[in-house]
């Protein structure tokens, strides 16, 4: 049994999105002034102090204080950057002292991190940028707030004959209506560009905060996925070669032998019992059929043309169509449309997870039915496979699902399995949805 569903994803309105941006983004440029008044007082006491106390023995421990204290304000402000740059939360490993380190272990252990150093840079050189963001927007805010309620308070502000508003030398002339109109255009101005000044200023500092706070943590973690990623394809490639090879072995080879005996035979009854070397020649003829199947069956487990001609969609509603068990399947229907196909390394990845998991549910599992999703989530595409059967699958070496989570980390992608003894299995996958190029 297939189905096809197109899978929607609920966003917020534009409006309230805008307002919440522009809240965090004033939120992080005002408190950005404070903590870096305070970064810099702690930075530079605290430098000027260990470098002063340096021929004593309190030089190192006043440093080794100020590269913590100033790890408190780098944390901080990573607090504050998935929301401002809309990026994940990072914050670097630092460098641990030996269990076994004594006094001066411990002490040198901040001084040898160079994340520690890099801290104290950014509470140096934060006032560069946190002094003026705070104060153009404090000015934007003040523009627009005042230019809007002008109106309101002219008539109390006083206008001699000495006084020159700005809407006259303008050439608005000096009257009350030109006054208003001039300060609350302008005032409309600010209100509807705060949005962007705001952004500007805060993506200015959160900038400084990335580069010298999680720059060098993000890089690490990005070498440390692509070394995974390269394992995990190595493994995921190993196995399915050994796979492959075991398939072939214990299938069609071996009816590549029976077949070279029976015509052997056939060629030695064709003089003495010609009769029997027609039975012995049509057993030959079937075993090439039986091979020829096994063989086509090989090839969809490693790229079925389906696939490839149709997309997804198709060949999982093939996949399906071949259970030997009910199967529920839901597509997005657009991972089969031309401008919504997905990479054909991705495409392929997912076809992988279904065909290897449905292999196991058949032979396993003993379940009676089984659903299969498949669903598009902004950047990421999610697979599920669920059975009613009797549990205990799980990621140990050695078990089936270990070429799935080898083969889906090597293409960027988590894989979770849910199966308690006793069932149901669930086996849920995330793929990075990287459209198809065309």
């Amino acid at each position: 049994m297939t189905a096809a569903r197109v899978a929607a994803t609920p966003t917020s309105s534009p409006p309230r999105t805008l307002l919440r941006q522009l809240l965090r983004d004033v939120g992080y440029v005002l408190s950005g002034l404070p903590l870096a008044l305070v970064g810099i007082v702690l930075a530079t006491t605290g430098i000027s102090l260990s470098l002063g106390l340096l021929v004593t023995t309190l030089g190192l421990p006043i440093l080794t204080g100020t590269l913590y204290a100033v790890r408190v304000l780098a944390d901080l402000e990573r607090l504050w950057l998935p929301s401002v740059l809309r990026m994940p939360r990072i914050r670097p490993v630092y460098r641990s002292p030996d269990p076994n380190a004594g006094f001066w272990g411990r002490a040198l252990a901040p001084v040898r991190d160079p994340q520690s150093w890099l801290d104290l840079l950014h509470a140096f050189t934060k006032l560069l940028v946190a002094a003026p963001a705070f104060v153009i927007l404090v000015t934007w805010w003040a523009l627009a707030l005042a230019g809007v309620s002008y109106a309101v308070y002219d008539r109390y502000l006083p206008h001699g004959p000495d006084s020159m508003a700005l809407s006259e030398l303008l050439g608005m002339g000096d009257g009350t209506g030109a006054r208003i109109l001039l300060n609350t255009a302008i005032g409309l101005f600010a209100l509807l560009t705060l949005p962007l000044v705001a952004r500007a200023c805060a993506q200015t500092e959160g900038g400084l905060a990335r580069a010298l706070l999680t720059g060098v943590a993000e890089l690490r973690n990005r070498i440390t996925t692509l070394e995974e990623q390269k394992r995990a394809f190595a493994s995921a490639e190993a196995t399915a070669l050994r796979k492959l090879e075991r398939d072939i072995h214990d299938g069609p080879q071996q009816r590549l032998v029976r077949l070279a005996m029976d015509l052997s035979r056939a060629r030695e009854q064709l003089t003495s019992n010609p009769v029997a070397a027609g039975h012995t020649l049509d057993e030959a003829v079937g075993q090439t059929r039986e091979t020829l199947t096994e063989l086509r069956a090989l090839s969809r487990g490693i790229a079925p043309p389906i696939l490839v001609d149709r997309g997804l969609p198709s060949a999982l509603a093939a996949l399906a169509g071949r259970g030997l068990i009910p199967i529920e399947l839901q597509v997005d229907a657009g991972l089969g449309e031309p401008g919504g196909r997905l990479d054909p390394a991705v495409e392929s990845t997912a076809y992988f997870v279904i065909a290897e998991a449905l292999t196991n549910v058949a032979k396993h599992s003993r379940a009676t039915e089984c659903r299969v999703f498949v669903e598009r989530a902004g950047r990421r595409l999610r697979v599920g496979i669920d059975d009613d059967g009797q549990g205990g699958a799980h990621l140990a070496k050695g078990h089936g699902l270990v070429g799935i989570a080898d083969r889906v980390r090597a293409a960027g992608g988590q894989l979770h399995v849910t199966s308690p003894g006793g069932g149901p299995t669930e086996i849920r996958a995330e793929l990075p949805a990287t459209t198809r190029k065309w």
